[in-house]
């Protein structure tokens, strides 16, 4: 039975590129908003809006009782996740279906199974997929992690049982450092996660993070859709992704494929879902994680494949066997994806706060932006700062990089400090343009990859002070100055 209408359980940029698959399947389209999010964009796109709570997460987008209240009362047949926030609780997955209602993404047994790292590895050590080697124990004191840091051979990697996002993990580079980084994890992990289960893996110097897309029907079909580079990393958060890698052959991709498929096979696992691998300067591989949702960086898969991987999950979730086979599937050209920040990367990457006063996005042939925002949006301190992904497809990896970075270049942003000029200088790097990054080459080069602290320039100021003059109300008085108004920008102001 198709899906008629649709909760979409998520907010900004992901929740504006689901609702507007859903207007192209013509599902109708119900957003959830918080008291911060009233006049959001994708409250605006939305068919129908719910009003689901406060501003902070745990009173709105994280209120599983509230969600489904919201599903019930509209009338919905299916509720997508998104990313981030409930997408990976197998609660809220348990709890939809319980509702009557479509859950569109992995079920709760294969949310479970991948969500406890440690469970995870043990799985596909059954499976036969090659895992980091490691020590995981529930019942295990610091000495016996001592012990078994030994033997595993420093540098080590400290890492939270349930965690994910880059929170609770700890590089070691010695005995003498594993107890202090041993309480520094327990106590994010707790915090992040609840759950303050920590494991070791042996710590892959000079990585590359390899991702591999899965599909898999309720029908026992499952294939791989290629693979994404994620590289370009600081402090374990994504910065750019990018497919085909530069790293892998023919045969390393298929053997990659083949390990991801199997992963997801031995989870009984159902739509969309992402397998992430570490490799090796050997060129050995070893399984990280798996990710029972869809991606932040999914448009790259959709850029070389030519596939709609949110119009995929819909069909998966309805019953629909998948529509084709592994041997019908190709990469085509290069695409590459950035994440647009509201941060200062001169400040150590705070996130950075206010009114977008302009936000101008990037035209032209293969240029996608999915944003979540517009200008005149106030942007707050509740939620993720990521105000847009660009993505840009060529023929080959050297014509991708150049599209990119002629989009950047016209990118306008104005009223808030974002990492546009970082990941210029990132794109224009020779270690990046030779393909060769890896996942501590960021936080390795972070001094040379940092924009120059420079004053405003003056014309930026100029155009703002006079688009903010332009936004001023009616009845606002002739000759009332822009400078010193509270409600625009000011010198100094963040």
């Amino acid at each position: 039975m198709p899906i008629r209408k649709c909760l979409i359980a998520n907010r900004g940029e992901i929740a504006v590129r689901l609702i507007r698959a859903c207007r192209e399947l013509e599902i109708e389209s119900v957003a959830v908003y918080s008291a911060a999010d009233a006049h959001a964009l994708h409250v605006q796109m939305a068919d129908h809006a719910v009003a689901i709570g406060a501003a902070p997460p745990a009173e709105s987008y994280l209120n599983i009782p509230r969600l489904v209240q919201a599903a019930r009362d509209t009338g919905c047949d299916a509720v997508h996740p998104g990313y981030g926030f409930l997408s990976e609780s197998e609660d809220f997955a348990a709890a939809v279906r319980a509702a009557g209602l479509i859950w569109v993404g992995p079920g709760p047994n294969a949310i479970r199974a991948m969500g406890v790292k440690t469970e995870a590895r043990a799985l596909m050590q059954r499976a036969g997929v090659p895992v980091v080697p490691g020590f995981q124990s529930n019942e295990a004191d610091d000495a016996a992690f001592l012990s078994a840091a030994d033997s595993i051979g420093y540098p080590v990697m400290v890492k939270a049982a349930g965690g994910g996002g880059g929170k609770g993990i700890r590089i070691v580079p010695a005995a003498a450092d594993l107890p202090d980084a041993l309480a520094g994890a327990r106590r994010e992990a707790q915090k992040a996660f609840g759950d303050p289960r920590l494991f070791l893996e042996r710590y892959i110097e000079s990585g590359r993070h390899i991702e591999i897309q899965v599909l898999a029907d309720q029908h026992g079909q499952a294939v791989h859709l290629f693979e994404r580079e994620c590289s370009a990393q600081r402090r374990h958060q994504k910065i750019i992704e990018e497919s085909p890698s530069p790293l892998l052959d023919d045969d390393l991709r298929q053997r990659m494929g083949t390990a991801a498929v199997a992963a997801a096979q031995a989870v009984g696992y159902v739509n969309v879902g992402t397998v992430e691998f570490i490799v090796t300067p050997g060129r050995d591989f070893y399984f990280l994680e798996m990710n029972t949702r869809l991606q932040v960086e999914h448009p790259v898969t959709e850029c070389v494949t030519g596939l709609d991987l949110v119009k995929l999950q819909f069909s998966i979730a309805t019953g629909e066997p998948l529509p084709f086979r592994q041997a019908d599937l190709h990469q085509r050209g290069h695409a590459i994806e950035c994440r647009l920040y509201a941060e200062d990367p001169a400040a150590h990457f705070v996130p950075a706060t206010g009114q977008l006063l302009r936000f101008s996005e990037p035209q032209g042939p293969g240029i996608r932006v999915d944003a979540g925002v517009r200008t005149g949006d106030t942007i707050g301190i509740h939620y993720d700062p990521l105000l847009a992904k660009l993505i840009t497809w060529d023929v080959d990896r050297p014509s991708a990089v150049r599209r990119m970075q002629a989009a950047l270049h016209q990118t306008i942003i104005l009223g808030l400090k974002t990492n546009r000029e970082f990941l210029q200088t990132l794109l224009r790097h020779p270690t990046f343009l030779a393909g060769a990054v890896d996942t501590h080459f960021v936080d390795a080069h972070l001094t040379e990859l940092l924009p120059p602290a420079e004053p405003a320039s003056p014309i930026a100021l100029i155009a703002a002070a006079l688009l903010d003059q332009q936004a001023a109300p009616l009845t606002a008085a002739p000759t009332a100055d822009p400078w010193s108004r509270g409600d625009g920008f000011r010198p100094g102001k963040r």
